[in-house]
């Protein structure tokens, strides 16, 4: 489809089309009016993010949503310093979960960039994601979803930045993903009633 701009809701409201996606629109419109783009802060907050963003590589977005609560639960609300205690009991423990992605690599990856970002001084995991926040003042604003990037240069130095630091599962696409979600970036297309609201 090369025409993918705002689509209107049932309530009449344009949205970007990925919000308004038939098998699944309740779902999908909840998080693009309430969160998606939306400014995030907090080590634990951004945490969590990093995390789901991770776990989606590879599967819909709405498989995560709908498991959202069961990965918190899992994951001791994303208290990083919990996770970061995490055993290998722990680990079996996860991978019988079926409220989750059973993907031993993904919580591999959950627990280890838990321990780095507990080694972090408090705030500075947030310091550190949001210092690739480009600068909004020359950024086009998209009419399109195919005038929206998968990765940008903030995306690949943000992966590379994480990655020297110890961190899984953050390759460009993903951090892109997580700037879009965490609001370091607002991708909500030109129309959308988000982006004008």
């Amino acid at each position: 489809m090369s025409d993918r701009g705002s689509v209107a809701g049932p309530d009449g409201l344009l949205r970007c089309p990925w919000g308004l996606q038939a098998e699944s629109m309740a779902d999908y419109r909840t998080y693009h009016d309430h969160e998606w783009g939306r400014p995030v802060h907090g080590d634990d907050a951004l945490y969590e993010r990093i995390c789901l963003e991770a776990f989606q590589s590879g599967l819909s977005w709405l498989t995560i949503l709908r498991r959202r609560e069961g990965f918190r639960a899992a994951f001791a609300g994303f208290k990083i310093k919990a996770v970061a205690d995490f055993t290998d009991a722990d680990v079996e423990r996860l991978l019988a979960d079926p409220g989750i992605i059973r993907n031993r690599a993904k919580i591999a990856a959950t627990i280890n960039n838990a321990r780095i970002a507990a080694n972090l001084a408090d705030g500075e995991l947030d310091e550190l994601i949001w210092s690739y926040a480009p600068d909004h003042t020359n950024r086009p604003v998209p009419r399109t979803f195919d005038e929206v990037p998968a990765i940008t240069p903030q995306s690949t130095a943000l992966s590379r930045d994480l990655k020297k630091r110890g961190f899984r599962f953050v390759g460009p696409t993903t951090a892109y993903a997580l700037m879009q979600a965490c609001g370091l970036v607002n991708d909500h297309l030109a129309d959308c009633h988000v982006r004008a609201g």
